[in-house]
C-alpha cells in the first residue's frame, strides 16, 4: 500500500466554543456526522467538535483531490474501551477511487486540538 495523502489541522477550542455559542444548534447539525450528532449529551461540549473538526479537516486534506468528502461522509469515533480511534469515510455514491486504510491521531494541549489522517491506497488486485 502506498500512501494517498497525508492531513493535519489545529484547532483552538475558544474559537469553538465562541461558535457554539452564537450559533448552539447549527454549528453541530452542520459538521457532524448523523452517528456523531446521536450523542447528543455532547452537542454542546466545545472539545467534542473541536476535535471533530479538526480530525474531518484533516482529512479532507488527505483526501483530496482524489475524494471530496462532506463533513458528515466522516464519522470520528475516539479512543473507547481500549480500541485505538477511528475515522470512517462513507460516501454518499460509490467513488471506486484506490482508498485503503485511514489512520487518524489526535492530541489535545490545553486550547488546542491537533489532528492528523494517513490516507493509504487499497492493495492492488492482480
Amino acid at each position: 500500500m502506498a500512501i494517498l495523502g497525508i492531513g493535519v489541522d489545529v484547532v483552538h477550542v475558544p474559537r469553538i466554543a465562541a461558535l457554539l455559542k452564537r450559533y448552539p444548534c447549527r454549528l453541530a447539525s452542520r459538521i457532524l456526522s448523523p452517528h456523531e450528532a446521536s450523542e447528543s449529551h455532547l452537542l454542546a461540549d466545545p472539545q467534542f467538535i473541536a476535535v471533530r473538526w479538526a480530525v474531518k479537516e484533516a482529512a479532507y486534506k488527505a483526501l483530496y483531490p482524489h475524494h471530496q468528502p462532506t463533513w458528515k461522509d466522516l464519522t470520528y469515533h475516539g479512543l473507547k474501551n481500549g480500541r485505538k480511534p477511528a475515522l470512517i469515510y462513507s460516501p454518499p455514491h460509490p467513488e471506486g477511487k484506490n482508498l485503503g486504510d485511514i489512520h487518524v491521531s489526535v492530541s489535545h494541549d490545553g486550547e488546542y486540538v491537533f489532528a492528523s489522517v494517513l490516507v493509504q491506497t487499497a492493495h492492488e488486485r492482480q
